[in-house]
């Protein structure tokens, strides 16, 4: 196991399963405490009693992204046994069977929905976590983003899911990449760098398992943008190729 992030403490959202999973398993075994963030206990505490079985320190950690007092719960926990927070990865994300109409035909309350896990919840998130964020000698932030949130590509008839015109979903997603650059900017001055990461079509539960990328390969932008050095980028859009265009 490398060692190389000895001392971090990483908090993962909806990392039970599926991507967030394994980039908690990935900075675990660069020798991170990892913090599983999970809406259900029990299967939180199963992902983290993996993640011990491989020599990952991983500890569980009830977050509901839509439920504010879980959130404090989690900021209070980790403020408690670690004073600090170094890594914030938000995973955690929704994908609604309504959202697959038109969009001029997409109910009002899948959007709703669908903003509520996807922008409010992670805004709450890095709202809540920042003090603690900021007391990390290097913080940095995460958001999970995905390529359907590139108004660019969206825009673009030639683009590889140019048929994928989810309202909600891709919105969201846009949305967060919108936070992404304003709390950037908000906090150019520290040492606090928040990038957005898209994953590519990745095979997990909020696709049925249609994506052609694993779970392994999903997680190689979020863990690099997790781990980068001090005069690394802040503010961005990348998958593991680089930058994705807005």
């Amino acid at each position: 196991m490398s060692e190389d992030l000895k001392g971090k403490v990483a908090l993962i959202t909806g990392a039970n399963k599926g991507i967030g999973y394994e980039i908690a398993r990935q900075l675990g075994s660069r020798g991170a405490t990892v913090l599983v963030g999970a809406r259900d206990i029990g299967r939180g505490e199963e992902a983290a009693n993996k993640l011990r079985s491989n020599q990952i320190d991983a500890r569980t950690i009830q977050l509901d992204v839509i439920d504010q007092k879980t959130i404090d719960s989690a900021s209070k926990q980790i403020e408690s046994e670690f004073g600090k927070l170094d890594i914030l990865v938000n995973n955690a994300g929704i994908a609604s069977d309504g959202d697959r109409l038109p969009p001029s035909q997409v109910d009002i309350e899948t959007l709703r929905h669908t903003y509520e896990t996807n922008v409010f919840g992670v805004f709450a998130v890095i709202k809540t976590l920042l003090p603690l964020l900021k007391k990390s000698k290097a913080g940095r932030i995460v958001n999970l983003s995905s390529g359907l949130g590139s108004l660019t590509q969206n825009s673009d008839p030639n683009y590889e899911f140019a048929n994928a015109k989810s309202l909600a979903y891709n919105s969201s997603k846009t949305a967060v990449n919108a936070i992404t650059v304003l709390l950037a900017a908000e906090l150019k001055d520290t040492s606090i760098k928040v990038n957005a990461a898209d994953p590519g079509f990745t095979a997990t539960d909020l696709n049925q398992h249609q994506g052609y990328r694993t779970v392994e390969q999903g997680a190689i932008a979020p863990v690099r943008l997790a781990t980068l050095p001090d005069d690394g980028s802040s503010g961005g859009y990348f998958d593991e190729n680089g930058v994705v265009p807005w």
